[in-house]
Protein backbone atom coordinates (compact mmCIF):
# COMPACT_ATOMS: atom_id res chain seq x y z
CA UNK A 1 0.00 0.00 0.00
CA UNK A 2 3.01 2.30 0.71
CA UNK A 3 5.49 3.78 -1.90
CA UNK A 4 7.59 6.10 1.19
CA UNK A 5 7.34 7.67 4.61
CA UNK A 6 9.14 10.53 5.42
CA UNK A 7 9.31 11.85 8.88
CA UNK A 8 10.30 15.53 9.69
CA UNK A 9 13.90 15.81 11.92
CA UNK A 10 15.67 19.73 12.76
CA UNK A 11 19.15 17.64 13.41
CA UNK A 12 20.08 15.42 10.03
CA UNK A 13 23.44 14.32 11.72
CA UNK A 14 21.40 13.38 15.06
CA UNK A 15 18.62 11.29 12.45
CA UNK A 16 21.49 9.67 10.49
CA UNK A 17 23.00 8.43 13.28
CA UNK A 18 19.62 6.95 15.02
CA UNK A 19 18.31 5.63 11.63
CA UNK A 20 21.80 4.02 10.78
CA UNK A 21 22.00 2.14 13.40
CA UNK A 22 17.89 1.02 14.51
CA UNK A 23 17.42 0.30 10.92
CA UNK A 24 20.89 -1.12 10.58
CA UNK A 25 19.86 -3.97 13.57
CA UNK A 26 17.19 -4.72 10.79
CA UNK A 27 19.25 -5.52 8.27
CA UNK A 28 18.64 -2.07 6.13
CA UNK A 29 21.99 -0.62 4.19
CA UNK A 30 23.36 2.99 5.52
CA UNK A 31 20.88 5.47 4.62
CA UNK A 32 22.00 8.24 1.96
CA UNK A 33 21.68 11.76 1.62
CA UNK A 34 20.67 13.13 -1.40
CA UNK A 35 21.52 16.51 -2.88
CA UNK A 36 18.98 18.79 -1.47
CA UNK A 37 20.21 17.18 1.96
CA UNK A 38 17.07 14.41 2.28
CA UNK A 39 18.52 10.92 3.89
CA UNK A 40 16.79 7.60 1.99
CA UNK A 41 16.86 4.08 3.45
CA UNK A 42 15.96 1.94 0.57
CA UNK A 43 14.68 -1.45 0.36
CA UNK A 44 13.17 -4.19 -1.85
CA UNK A 45 9.39 -3.19 -0.34
CA UNK A 46 9.94 0.50 0.41
CA UNK A 47 11.41 4.03 1.27
CA UNK A 48 11.69 5.50 4.45
CA UNK A 49 13.14 9.28 4.47
CA UNK A 50 14.04 11.58 6.70
CA UNK A 51 14.35 15.80 6.02
CA UNK A 52 13.94 19.24 7.83
CA UNK A 53 10.60 20.13 7.23
CA UNK A 54 10.57 22.54 3.96
CA UNK A 55 8.54 25.00 5.59
CA UNK A 56 11.39 26.08 7.74
CA UNK A 57 9.74 25.47 11.01
CA UNK A 58 10.94 22.91 13.73
CA UNK A 59 10.13 19.50 13.25
CA UNK A 60 7.87 17.17 15.80
CA UNK A 61 6.25 13.97 15.97
CA UNK A 62 2.67 13.33 14.53
CA UNK A 63 0.43 13.27 17.81
CA UNK A 64 -0.91 9.75 17.50
CA UNK A 65 1.14 8.93 14.27
CA UNK A 66 3.22 5.71 14.77
CA UNK A 67 5.67 4.14 11.98
CA UNK A 68 6.08 0.20 11.96
CA UNK A 69 9.44 -1.49 10.83
CA UNK A 70 9.57 -5.07 9.83
CA UNK A 71 11.61 -7.29 12.33
CA UNK A 72 12.49 -10.62 11.26
CA UNK A 73 12.99 -12.20 14.86
CA UNK A 74 11.98 -11.29 18.37
CA UNK A 75 15.83 -10.73 18.58
CA UNK A 76 15.64 -8.73 15.90
CA UNK A 77 13.10 -6.38 17.84
CA UNK A 78 15.08 -6.17 20.92
CA UNK A 79 18.71 -5.17 18.65
CA UNK A 80 16.64 -2.52 17.01
CA UNK A 81 15.90 -1.06 20.57
CA UNK A 82 18.91 -1.39 21.91
CA UNK A 83 20.35 0.41 19.22
CA UNK A 84 17.80 3.19 19.39
CA UNK A 85 18.67 3.44 22.92
CA UNK A 86 22.25 3.59 22.34
CA UNK A 87 21.98 6.97 19.57
CA UNK A 88 19.34 9.11 21.11
CA UNK A 89 15.90 7.14 20.78
CA UNK A 90 14.26 7.02 24.02
CA UNK A 91 12.09 4.23 25.25
CA UNK A 92 8.28 4.39 25.60
CA UNK A 93 5.45 2.19 26.45
CA UNK A 94 5.88 -1.48 27.48
CA UNK A 95 9.66 -3.28 27.27
CA UNK A 96 10.40 -5.30 24.13
CA UNK A 97 8.05 -8.50 23.82
CA UNK A 98 5.42 -10.60 23.31
CA UNK A 99 2.32 -8.73 23.28
CA UNK A 100 0.25 -12.03 22.72
CA UNK A 101 -1.69 -12.80 19.24
CA UNK A 102 1.87 -13.87 17.91
CA UNK A 103 3.11 -10.11 17.78
CA UNK A 104 6.59 -9.19 19.29
CA UNK A 105 7.21 -5.20 19.82
CA UNK A 106 8.64 -2.53 20.77
CA UNK A 107 8.46 1.01 21.26
CA UNK A 108 11.06 3.94 20.79
CA UNK A 109 10.67 7.72 20.13
CA UNK A 110 13.48 9.01 17.54
CA UNK A 111 15.66 12.21 18.10
CA UNK A 112 13.03 14.19 17.13
CA UNK A 113 9.96 12.88 18.90
CA UNK A 114 8.28 10.87 16.22
CA UNK A 115 6.79 7.80 17.44
CA UNK A 116 8.43 4.38 16.19
CA UNK A 117 7.62 0.57 16.61
CA UNK A 118 9.69 -2.38 15.37
CA UNK A 119 7.23 -5.80 14.92
CA UNK A 120 8.00 -9.33 14.49
CA UNK A 121 5.17 -11.53 13.52
CA UNK A 122 5.90 -15.28 15.42
CA UNK A 123 4.46 -18.08 14.96
CA UNK A 124 1.99 -19.82 18.31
Amino acid sequence: MFSHIFVGTSDMDAAKRFYDATLGALGVAEGVTDPKGRLFYRTSTGTFGVTRPINGEAASGANGGTIGFAASSPEAVKAWHAAGLAHGGTAIEDPPGDRGNGLWLAYLRDPSGNKLCALCRVKS
